[in-house]
Order: C-alpha cells, then sequence, then structure tokens
C-alpha cells in the first residue's frame, strides 16, 4: 500500500503554531500537571540524532522552586519569571549516551559514538536544543503561550537544580496563557531571499 502524503495544516493551525505566535512577557495560569504531560507526549516525538533525546526538563512551578530560581534571573527577567505560572528550565544530560541501547537499539555500538568524545557536550547541547523548540511548538499547539529566555546565570541554575553536574541548563521557557496587551511590537524577519538558497 504506498504511504499518503501529510495534509497541509489549515491556516488557523499555521497561524498559531507560527504566523500570530509571540513570546509572552506576562501570563496567567493556572497550567495543570495534565497540561505538562500532554505537552511532554506531544514534544517526544520531535527527532534528535540516533534519537539520542538528551533533553530534561525541570517544570518550576512551586513557590519554594520558584524561590531557588530566583537569585539565577536577571533583572530584567526576575518579575515576569516568578509572575509566571511555570517556568521550564530546559537542559540536557552530558551522559545521554548511557540511554542510547534502549533508544537506539538497531545499532549495538552507538553508545561508542559519544562516550568519552570531545565533541559529546556539543550533540547533547545541540540536540536539547532541538527538544526545547519542540517543546515551544507543542506548547502552542495546546493553546499555551510561551516566553523562552537566556537571561540568567547558568552557574547558578546548575547549581540549584543539578549540582551533580551530569544535566546542564540551556534556556528557560514562561509557559501560560499570555496576556496579549503586553507583549512588544513585532519584529521584522528577514525573507526567503536573504537568508536562503536554493541549489
Amino acid at each position: 500500500m504506498p504511504l499518503q502524503a501529510a495534509s497541509i495544516l489549515p491556516d488557523e493551525a499555521l497561524d498559531q503554531l507560527f504566523r500570530t505566535a509571540r513570546t509572552h512577557n506576562a501570563f496567567h495560569g493556572p497550567v495543570t500537571d495534565a497540561q505538562l504531560r500532554t505537552l511532554y507526549d506531544l514534544m517526544k516525538w520531535g527527532p534528535t540524532s540516533s534519537n539520542c533525546q538528551p533533553a530534561r526538563i525541570l517544570f518550576v512551578r512551586s513557590a519554594e522552586a520558584k524561590e531557588r530560581l530566583k537569585p539565577a534571573l536577571s533583572s530584567a527577567n526576575r518579575e515576569k519569571t516568578m509572575a509566571a505560572p511555570v517556568t521550564a528550565i530546559l537542559a540536557y544530560d552530558l551522559h545521554f549516551y548511557e540511554h542510547l541501547p534502549r533508544l537506539f537499539p538497531h545499532n549495538s555500538s552507538a553508545r561508542t559514538w559519544f562516550e568519552g568524545k570531545p565533541d559529546t557536550p556539543v550533540h547533547a547541547l545541540r540536540n536539547g536544543s532541538l527538544q526545547g523548540a519542540w517543546l515551544i511548538m507543542a506548547a502552542r499547539s495546546l493553546g499555551l503561550d510561551c516566553g523562552p529566555m537566556s537571561g540568567f546565570d547558568h552557574a547558578k541554575v546548575d547549581a540549584a537544580f543539578f549540582p551533580d553536574g551530569r544535566v546542564k541548563s540551556n534556556f528557560l521557557c514562561n509557559l501560560g496563557r499570555g496576556d496579549p496587551a503586553k507583549i512588544f511590537q513585532r519584529l521584522p524577519r528577514f525573507d526567503f531571499d536573504e537568508v536562503c538558497r536554493i541549489l
């Protein structure tokens, strides 16, 4: 039986995921456990190199956890992050290769591609970032708004939440229902011909 081509999403869905989606600075909630689990169950299907899945996510929601995060936040990000219903800490596992026998079982040597190799942290960061992008798309598909950011002290976040050194923070992403009155004016994007070539 021949494979059928995937259908194009309707404009309403494309708008929600891309064209009208915005980075938000103010949120309201709540964001439930069920929503966070559904979000992960969507994002996990995104591709990574050798299915390595190095992303590790902490959903910071409790007052106690937010207080642990607060000292690491830049002044520009502190107030909005403390007020957000949930802040996801997107991190990556430097020892992701330990799970390859389970995640990439059809090649028994996959672990040796990364274990002890000097560029393994780059693979972890790249694929963890890719998974972080899938998290944003999954959140948008569920009607949640996102505020991804990098304005924080990585060393402080890692000391507070990943003290064993195996996992490293990548970026933060506030989650909730965004307040459209508090977004900035939409910034320009490059046109295709400015940044793309077809060879």
